[in-house]
């Protein structure tokens, strides 16, 4: 029996769907939480505090009360969902589209934060040094800023992607359980509960405990090899 569900193409499409859902956001996420990370880190704004509040809000904010303003947005009848139907046929809410919008906004903290505790450490001497010698922000950025926050990437990229694929909250209230849409990993693992397919279930968990076991073990890995001087 075990033999038949672990070469079941059912079986794996949330574990796929999850990956592709994963992979997608942690892009964006890059893309978006370094420069306003660099932003929260070196802007004077006196209104910076307000833009922190909002991008940690998730942290605090139970999954389902961000999911039910997502419902609300991504439906037909919403702002976004009505002009994403406009563009492409569709709403937002209830497709993988809406899945990456929601995902992005969820994890946002989770690729800022570790990002901008590593910007903080940054020499501000190395930082002058590269004005000095003509270099732009964006090259004193890429050439000198980066690189020496490596394991703040690193760390932020890897939980920012753990994060979205341990995700039910959210998920649940903007895509419901839609195979090969919206059906990722823990909403399989829930359908497989309400149903008493407890054999599927706990397939399900022991692989998504064992990768989220690998990812902690690798950020703390890569974490202390630099504090030794390893990295």
């Amino acid at each position: 029996m075990s033999e038949h569900i672990f070469s079941s193409y059912e079986f794996w499409e949330p574990f796929l769907l999850t990956l592709k859902l994963a992979l997608i956001t942690t892009i964006f996420l890059f893309i978006i939480g370094v420069p306003l990370a660099y932003y929260l880190a070196f802007s004077r704004n006196r209104f910076i505090s307000i833009i922190e509040a909002l991008v940690a809000m998730p942290l605090v904010l139970p999954p389902s009360v961000l999911g039910f303003y997502f419902l609300l947005a991504f439906s037909q009848d919403g702002f976004l969902g009505g002009v994403w139907k406009e563009l492409f046929g569709h709403q937002l809410a209830f497709h993988f589209e809406g899945l990456v919008i929601g995902s992005i906004v969820f994890s946002l903290p989770f690729m800022v934060h570790p990002i901008l505790a590593g910007l903080k450490g940054v020499d501000t001497n190395q930082i002058e040094a590269s004005y000095t010698m003509g270099k732009s922000r964006l090259a004193t950025l890429l050439k000198v800023i980066l690189p020496t926050i490596k394991p703040s990437l690193i760390a932020g990229g890897v939980i920012s992607f753990a994060h979205t694929v341990g995700e039910f909250g959210v998920v649940l209230m903007i895509g419901g359980n839609i195979d090969g849409e919206t059906k990722v990993v823990s909403i399989a693992i829930y359908d497989q509960v309400e149903t008493l397919n407890y054999i599927v279930a706990h397939a399900y968990s022991l692989i998504l405990f064992i990768f989220s076991f690998a990812v902690l073990w690798f950020v703390y890995l890569k974490t202390n090899k630099h504090r030794l001087g390893g990295l």
